[in-house]
């Protein structure tokens, strides 16, 4: 089956169920993460949930009075997290501490009545925590479900909120009972607090390694950090340790041009190496897992880093200390060196005087911040997701999930260079007001060799974009992407695959006809419920879910729609099922020329919407990993 014009990716068979790890991980016998969590006695259960509704009671009245104060609107979700923490926890048996849950229940009841000291002071138009010193909680409402998220802020003590100041972020380690209760809780400045800096502590979406939801949790919370604080954008680092070591290392290589240094400790990088070494684990990837790999593992990124400065730490007797070793190798064939802490005769920890080594050098990087302008920029990538450093974009690609690479210097104020590969549409933009390039004056582009006339390049207050197209082995400029045509193609923030959906907003669309055959309609109903179960166990939000005769005009402009059924069953289906690369027949599926039985295979694929195709549509599919694979992240 092969269609290389076609965004869409097409799973026509039972899933393979696969062992996670060798012994603790078995498909039929997987732990549960999160676990079950254990009893509240029932006096408890009754004081809490009275407790909640006289929150929820301000909260309410707190929306309407806030609908003519735009600052008193923005700051409720600083209640509601407190609010989400506690009700999640009851409702969902997520009171960890086994022994002793009375000490959990103490701070369920501790954060109910923050939460009223909150309310009640935004009712009288006053909110002092967002003047606070020390370690403040603070939360913002997620454009992908809707969702309150919390993170945390540590502020210096002596903090002037007018002057911009270093913001350093804390990637979390692994924790399986970090629900937002326990999250809240504990919230600090992670372990390189100082009066240098703001520490952002992300919650990440609970205990991902910061990936997909997670991924986007660190943009979501710089964003509502800005709002708030005067966050100095050149001078942001990225850090973590454990898991989320890796969490700094993908932020690192897939984001290079947004941090002045990044800080990862342990962790890991990669995919194949990792599951041999850390876990002892066969690795027999089919093609297409293989393929995906290159979506997150961070080696086949290693050059990225090269307008990255990067201080990994690791400690010497540490399993993790695979994933900096492995990177280093991968950064040594780019021409890269890395630098490579290592604490003597540590296990997984910090060693204090390796600490004192990274602060310094970190400090020191970060007292010189970012240049938004490098004079010279080397980048890499597989998908068009990751598709940006500094001041150049791609936003085509000849291949996708193959390497492309493009290397750009500005030889002086009038010249750029380029040098490309697998690559067909570049973006070129300097902001107003820089100094890399001339202000005035023709600027000369040469690219693979060949020169473009920039004569009607927009030059608006100094300001330098131009977007080149390829085509015939032939760069030309363009004034427009070709992704703003008709045709369909992959292009940034369209190029799947299925969990690209999730990561901006989102609608399940539940089916209310009768389906095509009985068991395509019960496995579609089981599985539609396990997505919705397992995105709120995994991604700490509810999955927002319509009937399909109840999708709206503004559902379809603003979200991705996740169709569960078939064109019998679901009503948004039926209306764009001619125009997507698939077919339904005569109890048959037609894809790509093959044909299959309708009654024993179930399509799986992403698509863009054909009712708005800037948006996608996905059927019959939530995030595309199970329980098994919850275990590594």
């Amino acid at each position: 089956m092969r269609c290389s014009w076609a965004l869409f990716y097409v799973v026509l068979s039972a899933a393979v169920l696969r062992a996670d790890g060798p012994i603790d991980n078995q498909p039929d016998n997987v732990r549960r993460v999160p676990p079950p969590g254990v009893k509240v006695p029932d006096a408890d259960a009754k004081e809490l949930a009275v407790g909640l509704e006289e929150l929820k009671k301000l909260i309410d009245v707190l929306k309407i009075k806030s609908t003519t104060k735009p600052e008193s609107l923005a700051l409720i979700p600083d209640v509601e997290v407190y609010y989400k923490a506690v009700h999640d926890a009851l409702k969902y048996d997520e009171f960890f501490n086994v022994k002793d849950v009375a000490k959990d229940v103490a701070n369920a009841k501790k954060l109910l009545q923050i939460g009223k000291e909150r309310a009640e002071a935004l009712a009288e138009g006053k909110h002092p925590w967002t003047t606070q010193t020390g370690v403040v909680v603070r939360g913002y409402r997620s454009k992908i479900d809707g969702s309150v998220q919390p993170y945390s802020v540590a502020i210096p003590k002596d903090y002037d909120f007018k002057k911009k100041i270093r913001l350093d972020f804390w990637c979390h380690g692994r924790g399986e009972t970090l629900s937002e209760l326990n999250f809240i809780q504990g919230a600090s400045g992670g372990q390189f607090a100082s009066d240098k800096m703001i520490v952002l502590n992300l919650y990440g979406r609970y205990c991902c390694a910061n990936k997909l939801a997670g991924e986007i949790d660190c943009f979501e919370a710089l964003a509502h950090a800005k709002q708030n604080y005067a966050i100095d954008e050149n001078r942001l680092v990225m850090r973590g340790f454990s898991m989320g070591g890796a969490a700094c290392w993908q932020f690192a290589v897939h984001y290079p041009s947004m941090w002045c240094a990044a800080a990862p400790g342990a962790g890991f990088s990669e995919t194949a190496d990792f599951l041999k070494v850390f876990q002892n684990e066969k690795v027999d990837p089919t093609w297409y897992e293989k393929k995906l790999w290159h979506m997150y593992d961070c080696t086949d990124y290693a050059l990225n880093l090269y307008n990255l400065p990067t201080v990994a730490y690791s400690g010497e007797i540490d399993s993790q200390k695979q994933a900096a070793d492995i990177m280093a190798k991968a950064m040594k064939r780019e021409g890269l060196e890395l630098v490579h802490i290592i604490g003597p005769k540590t296990g997984h920890s910090y060693e204090k005087a390796a600490k004192a080594e990274i602060i310094e050098k970190i400090d020191k990087i970060a007292d010189k911040g970012r240049d938004p302008y490098p004079a010279k920029i080397k980048f890499v990538t597989y998908t068009l997701s990751y598709n940006e450093s500094f001041w150049l974009s791609v936003h085509g690609l000849e291949q996708h999930w193959e390497r492309a690479q493009v290397e750009g210097e500005i030889v002086d104020k009038n010249t750029i260079t380029i040098k490309s590969k697998n690559v067909t549409e570049l973006l070129i933009n300097f902001g107003a007001k820089n100094n890399a390039l001339a202000v005035t004056g023709a600027i000369k582009v040469e690219i693979d060799g060949q020169t473009i006339d920039t004569a009607k390049v927009d030059r608006t207050e100094g300001s330098f974009i131009l977007l080149l197209n390829k085509a015939d082995g032939k760069w030309m400029s363009s004034v427009q992407f070709s992704g703003d045509t008709k045709v369909v193609k992959k292009q940034h923030g369209l190029q799947g695959p299925i969990d690209d959906a999730f990561l901006d907003s989102f609608v399940m669309v539940k089916p209310t006809g009768k389906p095509l055959n009985e068991a395509m309609g019960k496995w579609c109903d089981t599985e539609m419920k396990h997505a919705a179960m397992h995105w709120r166990r995994q991604f700490r939000g509810e999955a927002p879910m319509k009937d399909d005769n109840d999708i709206s005009d503004d559902d379809i402009r603003n979200s991705n729609l996740i169709l569960w059924g078939d064109p019998s069953s679901n009503a948004v289906l039926k209306k764009i099922a001619d125009k997507l690369p698939i077919t339904w027949k005569d109890g048959k599926i037609v894809v790509g020329g093959e044909t299959f039985d309708a009654g024993t295979h179930v399509p799986l694929l992403i698509y863009p919407n054909p009712l708005n195709p800037r948006k996608y549509v996905v059927l019959n599919s939530g995030f595309t990993f199970r329980e098994y694979d919850y275990l590594n992240n």
